[in-house]
């Protein structure tokens, strides 16, 4: 199964993905940033699809760019960009993503300063199936992380990052052996 990760910063997630052994068709990216030297390095394709202010039209050059190299299953991987129903669908059932909280609680692009504002004591990460609706589809795996009682955000988030650089990858491998 031909997979292409999405990603918009340091590229964590996308290490974790090719040190676990899995084959990357492309990464995508919508800035300049460390995801694509990673890719470099590993002898995998990028493409930069920048963001010019219309989510339809940037959504269908992103499909374009994976469609190219004849991905068959999309991984976003702090890919900060909401995508519209084009990539939908084009991979149906097939976009996965991860997120830094126990889904459904504390949705959006900052569930762990929201974990914190919150007070609760575990959150965690959640790899789902995305969804037209921010964070909201079907979930693959949970892993609680405790939170602590000097957490700050970037504490926080270095701990569910170590979670989320193991089960991502493993989640993935799971989910092309039960679709291939």
């Amino acid at each position: 199964m031909r997979i292409g990760v999405l990603a918009s910063g340091g590229g964590s997630n996308l290490e974790a993905i090719l040190a676990a052994g899995i084959p990357v068709a492309v990464v995508v990216v919508d800035r300049a940033c460390p995801a694509t030297e990673l890719a470099d390095d590993a002898g995998v394709p990028a493409e930069l699809v920048e963001w010019n202010g219309d989510r339809i039209d940037f959504t269908h050059r992103v499909v374009d760019a994976l469609e190219r190299h004849g991905v068959e299953l999309v991984a976003m991987a702090g890919f900060m960009r909401i995508l519209e129903k084009p990539i939908f669908d084009a991979f149906p059932g097939r976009v996965l993503n991860t997120h830094p909280a126990l889904l459904p609680s504390f949705r959006g692009a900052h569930a762990v300063e929201d974990a914190l504002e919150a007070g609760v004591k575990i959150t965690g990460c959640t790899i789902h199936v995305a969804v037209p609706e921010v964070d909201a589809g079907p979930i693959l795996a949970q892993e609680a992380v405790p939170v602590l009682d000097d957490d700050t955000a970037d504490t926080l988030h270095e701990r569910i990052k170590a979670v989320e650089h193991r089960l991502y990858p493993d989640t993935i491998k799971r989910f092309m052996e039960a679709n291939s």
